[in-house]
């Protein structure tokens, strides 16, 4: 029997493992501490995935590797440090078994851009979080091994914490807090629904004529926080809280006393300005089209109240 490997067990992670094994796919799933979704085609095993010689059985059979780790800290520092030394433990070892590894990917190394993003932008980013993963992909495109990376903009769903549409947004929206965003509230914004980004990547695993690539995740018409807010709050039924903004220029004179502000100031120009993904030359390419921003967030309010039903 053929094995999907995935690394990591976060939102994307999970997802992919989640949909693979509902699909009747062998998963074998890989994270330091053994955890990850429950199903019986899923194999959750403790491997560091950074070391070479941990992941020479545990690729054994493998057709694919999702490679979903992600950093131990949001710090461009720590990135440096961790991903590329596990990319390129991965790198090998999947193409020892002859295997193809498909990343989740962000839009970092675009940098800033004028208008829309699409697949042909530059990617060029040099400095910070952003060269990391302009270096990231060049070790991809450096490796024997094929590969396929699938890029999406900030995440929502299922999952999704740790993120601008996640715990920060969905809780206080539903609470009916003040939402403070980061940025502007009025400027459009791309947002993928993790289980696209998924699927594509799942797709993306099983063509080779697809192999070698740099993919946009499907992903669905740009909307403004502030008008994100008024969807999460009409798919929970209440009535939609006060926005506010906290600006950038605030992020970064905070950041010169706070690392963690720093990191963030630095892809704060993502909400200061229009951020516009267009990934409609990959979704013909993979046959895949985005969930309509509706129907992702019904299923992430129901998602987040199941949470907090099991945490009452």
């Amino acid at each position: 029997m053929t094995v999907h490997v995935v690394t990591g067990a976060g939102p994307v992670g999970s997802t992919v493992a989640q949909q693979l094994a509902d699909a009747g796919e062998q998963v074998r799933l890989l994270t330091r501490s053994g955890s990850g979704p429950v199903h019986p085609l899923i194999d959750r095993r403790r491997v560091d995935v950074s070391r070479l010689d941990a992941l020479t059985g545990a690729l054994e059979g493998a057709v694919a590797v999702h490679h979903c780790i992600h950093g131990s800290a949001y710090d461009a520092r720590v990135w440096r440090a961790e991903l590329p030394r596990a990319e390129r433990a991965v790198l090998e070892a999947a193409g020892r078994v002859g295997a193809v590894v498909v990343f989740p990917e962000s839009l970092y190394s675009y940098g800033p851009v004028d208008g829309t993003i699409t697949e042909s932008t530059p990617r060029t980013a040099t400095t910070g979080k952003l060269g990391v993963r302009t270096e990231l992909l060049a070790q991809r495109d450096a490796s024997a091994t094929p590969t396929v990376s699938v890029a999406a903009s900030d995440f929502y769903g299922p999952l999704v914490r740790n993120a601008h549409a996640g715990e920060r947004m969905v809780p206080t929206v539903l609470a009916g807090r003040t939402m403070r965003v980061v940025g502007s509230p009025d400027q459009p914004h791309s947002f993928t629904y993790v289980p696209d980004l998924a699927a594509a990547m799942v797709a993306a695993a099983a063509r080779p004529d697809l192999w070698n690539s740099f993919l946009h995740a499907p992903t669905a018409a740009p909307v403004t926080q502030r008008r994100l807010v008024e969807l999460v709050a009409e798919a929970g039924g209440v009535r939609a809280p006060k926005v506010s903004s906290i600006p950038v220029s605030v992020l970064g004179a905070v950041g010169l006393v706070s690392r963690q502000m720093k990191e963030m100031a630095e892809t704060g120009y993502m909400f200061a300005e229009p951020f516009v993904m267009d990934s409609s030359a990959s979704e013909e390419r993979l046959g895949l089209g985005p969930t309509p921003l509706a129907d992702g967030l019904a299923r992430t309010v129901a998602w987040w109240r199941a949470q907090q039903e099991e945490a009452a």
